[in-house]
């Protein structure tokens, strides 16, 4: 039996793609295919890094031979060798996993030098100062990745190479006890390991937590040849976009820095210049960067991120990779695209993240407010947030996990950072550029980021910062906009964007393949008439006891609970009477033509009333002792209550029918009207429910057409949903309350304390009331789904739970054959594209690939 291959030469063909390759070295390979001008190398494969991972300590049986393999090939292409003390070959050693995780995970340039060959180095080049400065490299990065020596104790030596390389030295054998290896095989063999390791730091597994990106994928290593662009002012390095990642146009994106090595860019410790800078000081490389910039972009058809290296006016591509992008990145290039002839319609709808489309609905500045700039930095991600300042990113995962808007202040962030930049709203820096560290990872998470802020600066040990001759502590606020890159001291008001063309655009191109309808929850005109704007297709779920909450309201609702019998409680359900049905009928107008779910009420009378020891009547306060429950989520709401006070049901069906036949004879349309009972789990309780709310029909109008269902939030409910079904028009799978019955959890007790350890430490993948748990509660659903179409094949069928508006949730209702889903009126044009996307995707499309490589 042969021996597991795990080394692949760059210009080799793999059968494995990126799953093998991961997405850098997938894309060295093919740009090698396509005479791009790529240093040589080599790639382990991701199969090395999950045998490392399973058996740790040392490397894959066979895998130091391979090395050593094409290592010897590498030194036959380069005619240089490896180790060699007069003209040595160098290596970068890079990581590269299959879904793009920028600067997640580590990478060590100048791997090979050693006392010795950092004097011929400097002989064979002539540049005593480059070949110390990548021998300073070395150290720094070595020390850092491979044995945990902190960069912060090298600070203080970043900018004299000359003679930093002994104090170097000498800070590693303080911080390890041993001197720096001097054996380039050595240093190779560890910075495999590393690399290797460095995909279970903790800032790689929050990443993978929040891109739900798996952790057993591993990741592949790059051996490459050293291009250098610090060897003078011939030489630099860059990273170049081919259109703006953050709007989507097409244009000059990207920046440069002359004598300079990779890392320095995206590290944000220098702030590059303009990309455009470089047309001047090097022309025959930026000519030749346009050209391989357009040629890749065909090629993938997609934005491309490339980094880039110059040596002595040479280029060299290091990577390219589909690009991190904004939603409005997204959309206006998957437009342009096809308008360019470059994609279908179909692949612009298949490749937009739905997730992300929540960032076009990100809040701006108020354009009516008044606010005064204190400072300008780089625009480097859309969007407006106001927050708290906090200074590191254990305060702002702190803060934020408790509910708190922070913006993380930092000099730059780096890679470590990442768990406060989940947390917080957005992300200011004095250093970096448009490329930096903290904006590409902003960007990918739709967080506002100013970078490069010249005018902030950071005393850490006082927790203060300086911004516009203003001084702030640590918990002061802060406004920034990251699509202007203004920095504003104290608070702004910010106010919801609308839906741009672009993405109008996507979503009617989805609507002709979509088959699912989606709906919106609403309990208000307003919110009824936003859902229309954003394209619902009418109301799945509108909650009457929110209407009961309104000031005017309240006191009328708590005489009914306070009445001693039922003659006292209809007294005051009569004055709710003409209320609900006002609220009825501006619902029913903003969404004439569209069918209107109205859902009777739900929650447990004790909600209408003050906690017991604010209540002050001595009335009220036994009243509130009578309906004290243990478990009210499970005691006396929904259709438990109607049926021991129908009175309360009678009214509300009333003034939903009275509302509709108003509707009808103001605007000559008839409302399509839905009425819902909820917490059905016997076919008697709906039975019953439906008599009451025929009888009342029939009592108030007859002529005014509805449909009477019941929501289905209880494992009961979906087993016997053919009996149920017999007395139903349609069924709304609630499927909030079914996760909780289903699994046996309290959200509000698990969300607060063991769901979070149970997803941290993979019990869970994901959190069931995000996301839903197809293998549990939507097997529940498929069981109801069948049962219910058995006894009437044409039920309607919906959604309208959270889950309603999540893409993985969205694709299973298709799977299941559902008629609509419902969610929030902001999710509606996700759950559009995800619906579009299960179309096509059951029809042989290309599902959603998650841009970022």
């Amino acid at each position: 039996m042969a021996a597991e291959r795990y080394v692949y030469d760059f210009d080799e063909l793999s059968d494995g793609g990126r799953d093998l390759l991961g997405g850098k070295g997938t894309g060295l390979a093919e740009m090698t295919q396509l005479g791009i001008p790529v240093p040589a190398g080599f790639t382990i494969t991701t199969d090395a890094c999950r045998a490392y991972m399973a058996n740790p300590g040392g490397l894959p049986d066979g895998l130091a031979d391979e090395v050593e393999q094409h290592l010897g090939v590498l030194e036959e292409k380069t005619g240089k060798r490896f180790g060699d003390p007069d003209d040595p070959l160098l290596v970068s050693v890079r990581s590269g996993a299959a879904i793009s995780m920028p600067g997640m995970m580590d990478t060590i340039l100048n791997v090979g030098l050693n006392d010795v060959s950092v004097q011929g180095l400097a002989r064979a080049t002539d540049n005593e100062r480059f070949a110390q400065d990548c021998y300073r490299r070395l150290i720094e990065m070595y020390g850092e990745t491979v044995d945990g020596v902190h960069n912060d104790r090298f600070d203080a030596e970043r900018e004299s190479p000359a003679d930093a390389i002994e104090r170097l030295k000498g800070t590693y054998r303080d911080s390890t006890g041993r001197d720096f290896p001097q054996d380039p095989r050595e240093q190779l063999r560890h910075a495999i390991v590393a690399v290797f390791e460095s995909w279970q730091s903790p800032r790689a597994q929050a990443y993978r937590h929040m891109y739900e990106i798996p952790d057993d994928l591993g990741t592949a290593v790059n051996i490459v040849q050293m291009v250098f662009g610090n060897k003078g002012e011939s030489s630099g390095t860059g990273v170049a976009f081919t259109r703006d990642p953050s709007t989507g146009e097409q244009g000059l994106y990207g920046e440069f820095l002359a004598n300079a090595q990779g890392e320095d860019v995206v590290a944000g410790i220098r702030t590059p210049e303009p990309l455009a800078n470089m047309r001047e000081k090097l022309p025959r490389a930026f000519e030749q960067l346009l050209e391989t910039m357009r040629r890749l972009e065909e090629h993938y058809r997609d934005m491309q991120d490339i980094e880039f290296t110059v040596e002595d006016n040479d280029l060299y591509l290091l990577q390219t990779r589909s690009a991190k992008r904004t939603a409005a990145a997204a959309v206006k290039a998957a437009v342009d695209m096809v308008d360019e002839g470059l994609i279908t319609r179909e692949e612009a709808v298949a490749r937009i993240d739905p997730q992300q489309l929540d960032q076009l609905l990100h809040p701006m500045l108020d354009p009516t407010a008044e606010w005064e700039v204190a400072a300008k930095g780089l625009n480097a991600s859309p969007g407006a947030a106001s927050g708290k300042v906090v200074l590191d990113a254990d305060t702002a995962e702190q803060r934020g996990r408790a509910g708190e808007k922070v913006i993380l202040v930092r000099w730059e962030t780096t890679p470590d950072d990442i768990h406060g930049l989940i947390h917080a709203a957005g992300v200011l820096t004095a250093h970096g550029g448009m490329t930096s560290h903290a904006a590409v990872v902003a960007r990918g998470m739709g967080k506002p980021c100013v970078a490069g802020c010249d005018g902030l600066s950071i005393d850490f040990e006082r927790k203060e910062i300086a911004i516009g001759g203003q001084t702030l502590a640590e918990g002061d606020v802060l406004t920034i906009d990251g699509g202007t890159g203004a920095v504003i001291v104290g608070a702004v008001p910010l106010v919801p964007p609308q839906v741009n063309d672009d993405l109008e655009t996507i979503l009617g191109w989805g609507d002709e393949h979509r088959r699912l309808a989606v709906r919106a929850n609403a309990d208000t005109p307003e919110d009824a008439a936003k859902a229309r704007d954003f394209g619902a297709e009418g109301i799945g779920l509108c909650r009457t006891e929110h209407m009961f909450m309104a000031e005017d309201r309240l006191p009328v609702v708590r005489e009914m609970i306070l009445a001693d019998d039922e003659h006292g409680r209809r007294t005051a359900l009569d004055k709710l009477l003409p209320m609900q049905q006002g609220d009825f009928e501006g619902i029913f107008e903003a969404m004439a033509g569209l069918p209107v779910t109205i859902r009777l009420l739900d929650p447990p009378l004790h909600e209408f009333l003050p906690p017991l020891e604010q209540a002050k009547d001595e009335r009220m306060r036994r009243r509130i002792k009578q309906l004290q429950e243990a478990n009210p989520m499970l005691g006396t709401r929904g259709c438990r209550l109607g049926l021991q006070w129908p009175e309360v049901y009678e009214m509300q069906v009333r003034a939903i029918v009275r509302a509709a036949r108003a509707v009808e004879e103001r605007t000559g349309d008839a409302p399509l009207v839905e009425i819902m009972h909820p917490l059905v789990a016997f076919e008697e309780e709906l039975r019953r429910l439906r008599e009451l709310t025929v009888q009342v029909a029939e009592e108030e109008a007859p002529n005014v057409e509805y449909l009477c269902g019941t929501m289905i939030e209880l494992p009961r409910a979906c087993i016997r949903a053919d009996e149920i079904a017999q007395h139903a028009d349609f069924f709304s799978f609630g499927t909030n309350d079914l996760t909780q019955t289903a699994l046996g959890f309290s959200r509000d007790d698990a969300e607060g304390k063991f769901l979070t350890f149970y997803l941290e430490d993979g019990v869970l993948e994901r959190n069931p009331f995000e996301t839903l748990d197809q293998s549990g509660v939507g097997e529940l659903m498929r069981i109801g789904v069948e049962r219910g179409r058995t006894t009437k094949p044409k039920l309607k069928l919906g959604i309208c739970g959270e889950h309603g508006g999540e893409p993985k949730s969205v694709a299973f209702c298709h799977e299941l054959g559902l008629d609509y889903v419902s969610c929030s009126p902001f999710r509606v044009p996700l759950a559009r594209l995800a619906a579009a996307q299960a179309a096509l995707a059951e029809a042989g499309s290309p599902a959603y690939a998650a841009a970022g490589g």
